[in-house]
């Protein structure tokens, strides 16, 4: 085996958060982190610890997360994408694999993070893709939901839709776009910020769909906002309905592209 001196390798991952509890290491229980270690260890030969853009929660996916680590080991490109893929379960995928500067974090060196959430909305329950859907039984409307959320658009304190526990001392967050569309029975909520807070999309997609069935007046974005206080808002949304999409660098980066998924939402795209 050759060795050179330490570099720094950014990777694109894709996983399903089923059956994972959430992203970060923990004891005795299955995350992703430590399952994408795991794997990278093996093709590197050393331990290697890795740094993600986002920590996604219990049961949330992910179609673009990206990580980084530090090696020495000398692997070609298809050695740390087929190779990793190898000892990896189904869940998880290698997108792609690119050589970074030093400079390179994939967490501080980001400046926006965009997620989607997915609703089946349709009066029974889906089988198919059933971990990847929150279901909402009660018709949505769409337009009540995308004029209530024009409001959130800008930078804001959001201290109304932060989840507790909440490490941050700084609730501000600037929401670059929040778009709603539907595609026949799929409802996407599609938003894209500089970053977020704990539980923050998910609380903001459990007030929309309120406003949605008629639960809420389209109004109540706009109220629960200014109030700054996370016990008036509604249930936050559940986690399976939720994938981290896409992570923007600077374009210094040169980090490749991908199509921003998930990937089924595609091929519905087609249809309509």
């Amino acid at each position: 085996m050759f060795y050179e001196k330490t570099k720094k390798i950014a990777m694109c991952i894709e996983y399903d958060g089923s059956n994972y509890y959430g992203w970060q290491r923990q004891e005795k229980i299955a995350t992703v982190q430590e399952t994408i270690e795991k794997a990278i260890s093996k093709i590197a030969n050393h331990s290697v610890n890795v740094f993600c853009a986002g920590r996604t929660d219990t049961g949330v996916h992910s179609t673009g997360q990206i990580i980084h680590f530090e090696t020495n080991a000398n692997r070609n490109i298809s050695a740390w994408t087929k190779g990793v893929n190898s000892n990896l379960p189904n869940s998880i995928s290698v997108l792609w694999v690119k050589n970074v500067s030093n400079k390179f974090h994939a967490r501080f060196s980001a400046v926006a993070r965009r997620y989607r959430y997915i609703i089946y909305n349709y009066s029974m329950r889906p089988a198919i893709l059933n971990n990847g859907l929150t279901h909402c039984y009660y018709p949505l409307n769409i337009q009540t939901m995308q004029y209530s959320s024009r409001c959130l658009l800008g930078e804001h304190d959001f201290s109304a839709f932060c989840g507790s526990p909440c490490q941050s001392i700084n609730f501000k967050r600037n929401i670059i776009h929040l778009n709603i569309i539907r595609l026949g029975y799929y409802v996407i909520i599609d938003i894209k910020a500089n970053a977020f807070l704990y539980h923050m999309v998910r609380n903001i997609v459990g007030n929309l769909i309120d406003i949605g069935i008629g639960k809420k007046p389209s109004s109540w974005m706009r109220i629960l906002l200014l109030s700054k206080n996370r016990t008036f808002g509604c249930s936050t949304a559940k986690a399976k309905g939720l994938y981290l999409v896409e992570v923007e660098y600077p374009a210094y980066f040169c980090l490749p592209r991908v199509s921003i998924g998930p990937l089924f939402l595609q091929n519905i795209k087609k249809m309509y």
